[in-house]
């Protein structure tokens, strides 16, 4: 059972009782614990500015590079994940996290590739050590370029 202290305080007084398996007898501990909550505010909003196709020479040609320009609100991410589906946001084809520094402002730029045309869901997730954010959108690529 658990029932609040008298004080002012965050404490309580706990009272419980265990069953010791050797023995079928009981333990009974008393005692007050103590906790504290800290609010962060985390990351609030991811969005997705814009999407821009690389231009890649005729060598490099091999994948579609596409640039995607993200801000967030809220505090400053420390990692990127990109998850990259077909049009159905169903079925998964590639996850890439990276982590990133993030200095004043939360403007970035994620370079991905596609190794073919094809119409893709795009989901990226800006994350720090108590919160993540989602930004999805779904993005056509056609040899080398990006709509």
């Amino acid at each position: 059972t658990t029932r609040a202290s008298s004080d002012s305080d965050t404490s309580s007084a706990v009272e419980s009782m265990e069953d010791n398996p050797d023995g079928g007898c009981h333990i009974y501990r008393n005692g007050y614990y103590r906790n504290g909550i800290s609010i962060v505010e985390g990351i609030l909003e991811v969005n997705i500015i814009q999407m821009m196709s690389i231009q890649m020479t005729e060598s490099q040609a091999e994948n579609s590079v596409v640039d995607f320009v993200v801000t967030c609100q809220g505090s400053l991410p420390t990692d990127v994940c990109t998850v990259v589906s077909d049009p159905t946001c169903q079925v998964s084809k590639s996850v890439v996290c990276d982590p990133i520094v993030v200095t004043d402002e939360c403007l970035l730029t994620i370079r991905r590739d596609f190794e073919e045309p094809g119409t893709y869901c795009i989901n990226i997730t800006l994350g720090d050590d108590t919160s993540q954010a989602l930004a999805s959108a779904l993005i056509s690529v056609n040899g080398g370029e990006s709509t």
